[in-house]
């Protein structure tokens, strides 16, 4: 799994990293980021329910599986 905060997108709500703290951080401006060596979840069962409280979409988890799917946004169904 690969996730990203599209920071173009983010208003900095805050809703992952309240969800996921263990993946999620707010940068000094409030913005979410995705923690350094976290790219890939760490594990953690919440990150889905991240991108899905994510109110403007802007976090996308990507699976690295096979099957081409390149993955979905946060607002689209992710598998």
């Amino acid at each position: 799994m690969r996730i990203s905060v599209d920071q173009g997108v983010c208003i900095g709500a805050g809703q992952c990293v309240l969800t996921a703290p263990q993946v999620f951080t707010q940068d000094d401006d409030g913005f979410s980021e995705v923690l350094a060596g976290r790219e890939d979840g760490h594990g953690s069962p919440l990150v889905r329910e991240a991108a899905r409280a994510c109110p403007v979409s802007a976090i996308t988890v990507r699976e690295d599986g096979t099957g081409g799917e390149e993955g979905e946004a946060a607002g689209g169904p992710v598998h």
